[in-house]
């Protein structure tokens, strides 16, 4: 789905470099022999060019003759299979994103919907663990974050993705090393990390839950709660026959996320007067922001919530009672504030080890889970809603549709160009058959 920005989000510049860069296909799909051979016939002194038929013949039987002694290898014995078109449908794309908490990795090929995931991976690495107290990555962190990226490039590898875009955000775009690790990640794995705008991560957000706003509501507050920050933006959706294309309003990221709540606070044990303190530190940075859409209508419609992060899929799993979590029946449900309100009191009266013993919290998220809750409460005050829709989707998914996009665009550009050049061709010869 299509995002129009009307304030606040400018277009991001689109992935170049390294990361984004098409990877070579390493069966080149070259003919057989070159234009213009001319192949010499001792019957004709060797001079002449021998008869296109017979030239084809010899070429066919030279190669079945190489091939008789050669395993089967289709995609080497018969490059010409590999044509442009079918190429660029079986096209693998991959977005990577490495944050303040989480490593993530999605693999898809274009399809009518969209894309169809083939591969994913995530793994918890702490990436900004200590970055408030210190400014700087630890060691600690950036090999736990390396040892991840390797599997990631792995994946890449073996599935033979074609075109990749690879971000990092909050954690390396305010620590003093983030150049140095930059440097020693394409050392060790081969990956180019490209660290995001905060304008960037917003869009691409928005870009990858869009499917799920509600096309009857006026308006959306979309919030994406990540370790290190939290990304808030206000839509609009149009009206008459374009009412699905969301508009950006207003945006703001607040410098404070799961991560860095938890550490300033503290997670493990967390009383409801330090919880308090959580929630009033976050809706004081919420305040200005506030004021500025509060003058936005949200119009007949209404509008709601749409939150995609750990801790709204956490909060959606536990309020489903799952045994072990299960993406398919999380993402895109309904949750109402009351829903809410039940489970972060329930997840208040757990003590640290009940909330790591919980199928849906898990020891890697134990101590950030009731930051991230304080996070959504201080929304959820300021923006009273009567329904959250819970994405387990969001950054991945907006690269993935903008690599996809970007090589759409691209297509049509080369069509319109042979047409062009076809229109063109067309003129100059009926002009030279009128001078004739």
């Amino acid at each position: 789905m299509a995002v129009a920005v009307e304030k606040g989000l400018s277009a991001p510049r689109q992935p170049s470099g390294e990361g984004a860069a098409e990877v070579a296909n390493p069966v080149t799909d070259a003919p057989e022999t070159k234009q213009g051979h001319v192949a010499s016939d001792p019957r004709h002194g060797g001079g002449e060019t021998v008869p296109k038929r017979r030239r084809r013949r010899g070429r066919r039987a030279r190669r079945q003759e190489e091939d008789a002694g050669q395993p089967k290898q289709s995609a080497i014995a018969h490059p010409r299979k590999s044509s442009a078109g079918r190429s660029a449908a079986d096209a693998l794309y991959a977005a990577l994103d490495l944050g303040t908490n989480n490593c993530r990795l999605l693999i898809a090929r274009r399809s009518a919907e969209g894309f169809k995931v083939v591969d994913a991976y995530s793994r918890i690495v702490r990436l900004g663990e200590g970055l408030a107290r210190t400014g700087a990555l630890s060691d600690a962190a950036m090999t736990r974050a390396i040892e991840a990226l390797k599997i990631c490039a792995d994946k890449m590898a073996r599935r033979g993705v074609t075109r990749t875009w690879t971000i990092a955000t909050a954690a390396c775009r305010t620590a003093s090393n983030s150049d140095a690790f930059i440097e020693r990640v394409k050392r060790e794995t081969g990956l180019s990390l490209e660290i995001v705008s905060t304008e960037d991560e917003a869009r691409l957000a928005v870009a990858g839950c869009a499917p799920l706003l509600d096309p009857r509501c006026s308006s959306a507050l979309v919030f994406d709660i990540g370790g290190g920050s939290t990304e808030l933006i206000w839509l609009r959706m149009q009206d008459g026959e374009t009412r699905s294309r969301p508009v950006i309003g207003d945006w703001i990221s607040l410098p404070c996320g799961v991560v860095t709540l938890a550490e300033h606070h503290g997670g493990v044990d967390v009383p409801v007067d330090l919880y308090e303190r959580m929630v009033a530190e976050v809706g004081e940075r919420l305040a200005p922001f506030l004021m500025r859409v509060r003058g936005m209508d949200a119009g007949q419609g209404g509008f709601h919530l749409l939150g995609t992060s750990g801790t709204v899929t956490t909060i959606a799993g536990v309020h489903l009672g799952l045994e072990r979590y299960d993406r398919t029946r999380v993402d895109g449900i309904w949750i109402s504030p009351a829903d809410v309100h039940r489970v972060t009191q329930s997840l208040l009266g757990m003590s640290y080890g009940e909330r790591a013993a919980h199928p849906c919290v898990g020891g890697e998220r134990a101590d950030l889970v009731l930051a991230g809750c304080a996070i959504f409460e201080a929304i959820a005050r300021a923006w009273p809603a009567e329904r959250l829709r819970v994405a387990d989707r969001g950054l991945r998914e907006g690269i993935l549709m903008s690599l996809i996009e970007s090589d759409a665009r691209r297509g049509r550009r080369r069509r319109r160009r042979r047409r062009r050049n076809a229109k063109r061709a067309n003129d100059m010869a009926a002009q030279s058959a009128e001078v004739e």
